[in-house]
C-alpha cells in the first residue's frame, strides 16, 4: 500500500483477527510459538545477533522487542544483559515470555499492544528496537514507523525483518518456469487466505507492503539505513514446492539495520507506570 492509498480493512479488524490467530498458534504449539530452549541460552546474543549489528554486547541497553512475543526474542536479549520490554498483540504469546522469564529468573516487561499504537511507552526511552517479521500484519506502515521513530533516542538502532513483497506475490507451487507471481504488486486490502504455505501464516490477515514503504518510508521517518541482508534459506537440492526450493527463486525475508537520526525529544521514562499486560 502506498502512502496515498487508504487501507480497505481497518487496523482494528486486522488486530482482532491476528490476535486470535496467534493465540490459537500458541495452543497448537506452532513453529513460531515455541520458546527458546537450553541450547539457545548457551550464547543468547550470538544466536539473536548473528550478523554482529549490536556490537558484541547489549548489557544495560534498553531494548524493545516489538511484535516479538513467544518466549524467545525477549528472554534471550534479557539473558544477554539487556533491559527488555516486549510488545505483542497476543496475550498467549506474552504469557510464554513471562513463563520463560520466571523459569530462568529473568527480568523483563510485557505489554499487550498493537505496533501502530505504542502511546503507553515513553518518547526516546529505548536504545534499540528489535522488530522480527510482523509488519505484514498491519495495513499501514506509517503509524508503525512514526511510533518507532518516537520511541528511539537519537542514534538508536532499529533492526527489523520483513517479508519481501515478491515472496507475498509468488505462488507456493512451482510451475515449469519457477514460482510465478500470482498477486499484484499494486494492491489494496489484505492478501487472500492461504493454506499449506511456509511463507505465510494460516488464519492471519496479511498485507503486502511495497519497497517504497518498507525502505523509503523508513528513511522519510527519520532513519538512515546502514545495512541490509537477505537471510539465506535456499538449498540447492531441495524438493520442488518445498520452502527451501522456493527460496532459491524468491528471497522470503529482508533484514534491515537502520539508525535513528534527528531525534530532538528528550527521554521520557515512564518506568514506574503500570503497563497493560505487564
Amino acid at each position: 500500500m502506498s502512502n496515498d492509498e487508504a487501507p480497505t480493512e481497518s487496523s482494528a479488524s486486522a488486530l482482532d483477527q491476528n490476535r486470535a490467530a496467534w493465540d490459537r498458534k500458541v495452543r497448537q504449539r506452532d513453529r513460531f510459538a515455541r520458546p527458546a530452549n537450553d541450547e539457545d541460552f548457551r550464547d543468547p546474543l550470538a544466536l539473536v545477533d548473528r550478523w554482529g549489528w549490536l556490537g558484541g554486547s547489549v548489557v544495560g541497553q534498553r531494548i524493545l522487542c516489538l511484535g516479538a512475543g513467544g518466549g524467545r526474542q525477549g528472554p534471550l536479549y534479557a539473558a544477554a544483559g539487556a533491559v527488555v520490554t516486549i510488545v505483542d498483540i497476543s496475550p498467549a504469546q506474552l504469557e510464554l515470555d513471562r513463563q520463560v522469564a520466571a523459569e530462568r529468573r529473568l527480568a523483563l516487561t510485557t505489554v499487550e499492544a498493537s505496533m501502530d499504537d505504542l502511546s503507553m511507552l515513553g518518547t526516546a526511552d529505548f536504545d534499540v528496537i528489535i522488530h522480527p517479521v510482523s509488519t505484514c500484519y498491519v495495513p499501514d506502515l506509517r503509524p508503525v514507523y512514526a511510533e518507532i521513530a518516537r520511541l528511539l533516542g537519537d542514534g538508536g538502532l532499529y533492526i527489523s525483518q520483513h517479508k519481501t513483497p515478491t515472496s507475498l506475490q509468488a505462488d507456493i507451487r512451482r510451475s515449469p518456469g519457477g514460482y510465478e507471481l500470482i498477486e499484484p504488486y499494486y494492491r489494496r486490502g489484505p492478501l487472500p487466505p492461504v493454506v499449506g504455505s511456509r511463507h505465510r501464516e494460516e488464519g492471519t490477515l496479511e498485507y503486502l507492503h511495497r519497497w517504497e514503504d518498507l525502505i523509503g518510508l523508513m528513511c522519510r521517518t527519520g532513519f538512515v539505513i546502514e545495512d541490509l541482508i537477505e537471510p539465506l534459506h535456499a538449498k540447492e537440492e531441495a524438493e520442488a514446492d518445498s520452502f527451501a526450493d522456493r527460496c532459491r527463486y524468491v528471497a522470503p525475508y529482508v533484514r534491515i539495520k537502520a539508525r535513528r537520526t534527528g531525534q530532538t525529544s528528550k527521554q521520557e521514562s515512564r518506568g514506574s507506570l503500570w503497563l497493560p499486560g505487564n
